[in-house]
């Protein structure tokens, strides 16, 4: 399996497989409620906030998503019946721009091989004629994921604020440019972007019908940004390390590699202190 990316008609030639887990990421205000009262058939139940972050009443100790630690990871997994052996298929509602994206990223930082984003996300599932069912998941659970770590390059604030200045390094944020110039900032209580921080927006990503560009496109636009950079003087940030996670994937997808990852992000950058910079 080479791409991370998985278009509903594939999908759709491929439910009922023995070893394809499919997992509703979609993050509302109510998740739950949102997956019981209609999700894409066979699909098992995520909670982007509880399942898939450790968030913390004081945001400035990692942000808003803060990474759950890896004992729970494994076990979230487990109970979706998810092994190193399955392959696992998310969806969210923002074309994997949320959670389904970030859910890929930690799974790939397991070094799980079988994973993918499911483009369009559940809209595109019911224009391919994926059946929608309502109530509850009833998936057999596994044991706990046998995951021992991160391995994906993941940047703490620290090193963001070593490197932000330092040509070697490049630091992208994929904010809309309004939050990024700091002429809005709806959801965290500074507006700006990190000094030295680049703004290359997630949706930039997508061609004018909401898919991702082709790989080649894809591949062609950051290159030209990231010259001789290697992936390890490379991070990429958003809000709060959820969205970011969409450019991850379409770096891979690409075939650029998965660069480093600000988990703390804008929302925990913002909360202590540090140097906010603006575009007027």
């Amino acid at each position: 399996m080479n791409s991370p990316i998985i278009s509903a008609e594939q999908l759709a030639a491929q439910i009922g497989q023995a070893n394809l887990i499919l997992v509703d990421a979609r993050n509302t205000p109510d998740p739950k409620s949102t997956f019981s009262k209609g999700h894409l058939q066979g699909a098992r139940f995520v909670d982007p906030n509880e399942d898939l972050a450790n968030i913390k009443e004081n945001l400035a100790d990692g942000g808003r998503h803060p990474l759950p630690s890896v004992p729970d990871f494994c076990s979230v997994l487990g109970k979706l019946g998810i092994t190193p052996e399955s392959h696992v298929v998310i969806y969210d509602d923002q074309n994997g721009a949320n959670s389904a994206a970030r859910m890929w990223w930690m799974l790939k930082a397991f070094g799980h091989q079988q994973v993918q984003v499911l483009e369009g996300g559940i809209q595109a599932g019911i224009t391919a004629g994926i059946p929608v069912e309502s109530g509850t998941d009833s998936n057999e659970e596994a044991p706990s994921y046998p995951g021992k770590a991160w391995e994906l390059g993941i940047a703490s604030m620290e090193e963001v604020e070593r490197i932000s200045k330092d040509k070697d390094y490049l630091l992208i944020d994929v904010r809309s440019p309004e939050r990024y110039r700091g002429e809005q900032e709806p959801i965290d209580l500074v507006a700006g972007h990190i000094p030295g921080a680049i703004n290359i927006p997630l949706n930039s990503n997508m061609d004018a019908n909401g898919k991702f560009q082709a790989p080649e496109e894809i591949a062609k636009k950051y290159t030209e940004v990231f010259g001789e950079r290697s992936n390890e003087h490379i991070i990429v940030h958003c809000g709060s390390g959820v969205s970011a996670c969409h450019t991850l994937l379409a770096l891979d997808y690409a075939g650029l590699g998965i660069p480093k990852l600000y988990v703390g992000s804008w929302s925990e950058w913002s909360r202590n202190d540090k140097p906010i910079g603006k575009s007027v």
